[in-house]
């Protein structure tokens, strides 16, 4: 059968006005207000986050003892307030908006993406940082942004999709971090893993319409710096095994330690689970007295720590295990909060542990590695990591050590802890699914 020639409008690239229905504008309409609003949100809740962190610290230096008061109290606060007012907005914030992409139509996901559950985030989140505790706001953020998305959706009646709510996390990531290939990478890898292929169009479009509004008002700010400088293949060949390794193992301790005492099946789960106040105090106290012996360098993001040694700077040894134990106490505790940002910083304070094994000048580089095998061990997303990370500092000249240190990392993680931890922690958000009634007796 002979083919018919192409049209003179497909040969000149224009699109047919027919072809571009009202349902199509207000799909495009409803994504670029929502990922206006995404980018702005992202910017007021980073200020804040900031704000609150600062003033912490500042406290901390003058009544060092405050954190062995104030953080248990903070923590056992949030988490009752957690428990009883925002179910939902426990946690990271990424396993709920891959539950929800699941079932995007359901009440259980509306409940998890509602006005409520985001501003309950976002509010209990700038209070847990406010006492010190060990959490980023990126994990929140995504949460925040897919509910941005899917309440502008449903305000101008645009069907409410998995590709909706997966590019309203994808935009979060972007404006948090101010990396929008991140936020396409973690669309595609992490969120949508199987989902219509329509998901990377309005990814993209969410993800450079929300970061081009955060940078607008914020600047053209590289997250933790600009990094300099170059590896040798010989210090390649070492390092990005060491971290890989090392780094990938301890990332997957993390997750299988946190899956075993909060997982949907974990062996502590029911028993932590039946106490949440007495579960949030021991966790606080273990966070306080961390804060209160490393004079404050564990908590909140951990992001001043991590910018000295990416700097060259230095930083104690002990700085990756303590960030881990009060990283792994938070995530225990049920107050929300994310775990991106103290997992780059455990991951930060492994890799200038590995320092010592390297030239000096290298130190920032060695650093980045270790930072990328840890925070992919965890993930287990390994090219989010890299991006991320790449982006974050400007390293685009280390992208090779970074690719090898994460697929490596990504095994370690993957030996270690068998389940991904986002994806079974969603499990705990998905609904429960009804009893088959039995059948009525004739």
């Amino acid at each position: 059968m002979a083919r018919l020639p192409p049209t003179p409008e497909f040969l000149s690239g224009k699109v047919p006005e027919a072809l571009v229905s009202p349902e199509d504008w207000h799909r495009r309409i409803a994504m670029l207000v929502s990922a206006i609003l995404i980018g702005l949100a992202a910017i007021v809740f980073a200020k804040l986050g900031d704000q609150v962190q600062h003033q912490f610290l500042t406290l901390l230096a003058a009544y060092p003892w405050l954190p062995l008061v104030l953080t248990p109290l903070t923590f056992v606060a949030v988490a009752k307030l957690t428990g009883r007012f925002a179910s939902e907005a426990r946690g990271s914030g990424i396993p709920q908006v891959m539950a929800a992409a699941r079932q995007p139509q359901s009440v259980a996901a509306m409940a998890l993406l509602s006005v409520r559950a985001a501003v309950a985030k976002i509010v209990l989140t700038v209070i847990a940082l406010g006492g010190g505790a060990s959490v980023g706001r990126e994990g929140p953020t995504v949460q925040l942004a897919g509910a941005i998305m899917v309440q502008v959706h449903r305000l101008l009646r645009v069907p409410i999709t998995a590709a909706v709510v997966i590019a309203g996390g994808a935009a979060g990531v972007a404006a948090a971090f101010n990396t929008p290939l991140a936020g396409i990478a973690f669309a595609i890898e992490e969120l949508a893993v199987a989902y219509e292929q329509r998901v990377a169009v309005l990814a993209m479009g969410a993800v450079m319409v929300a970061g081009l509004t955060a940078q607008g008002l914020s600047g053209d700010y590289v997250y933790f710096g600009l990094l300099h400088g170059g590896l040798p293949l010989q210090s390649v060949l070492i390092a990005a095994p060491l971290a890989g390794l090392l780094g990938g193992a301890m990332g997957g301790a993390f997750s299988l330690a946190v899956l075993a005492l909060r997982g949907p099946d974990g062996r502590w789960t029911a028993l932590l689970g039946s106490r949440p106040a007495l579960t949030a105090l021991g966790c606080g106290i273990i966070v306080g007295v961390l804060i209160f012996v490393t004079e404050g360098a564990v908590a909140g993001t951990g992001y001043e720590p991590t910018m000295a040694m990416l700097e060259g700077k230095g930083g104690a040894y002990w700085f990756g295990p303590a960030k881990f134990v009060a990283a792994l106490a938070t995530s225990v505790s049920g107050v929300p909060g994310g775990i991106f940002a103290p997992s780059l910083a455990v991951g930060a304070g492994f890799g200038e542990a590995l320092t010592p094994l390297f030239p000096p000048e290298q130190a920032g580089l060695i650093v980045l590695l270790g930072m990328a095998g840890y925070f992919t061990g965890v993930v287990r997303a390994p090219l989010t990591a890299v991006i991320i990370l790449s982006e974050a500092t400007g390293s685009s000249h280390a992208i090779l050590p970074l690719f090898a240190t994460a697929l490596i990392g990504d095994w370690a993680g993957s030996m270690v802890c068998r389940e991904r931890l986002y994806h079974t922690l969603s499990r705990d958000f998905l609904p429960v699914p009804e009893e088959p009634r039995a059948a009525a007796s004739g």
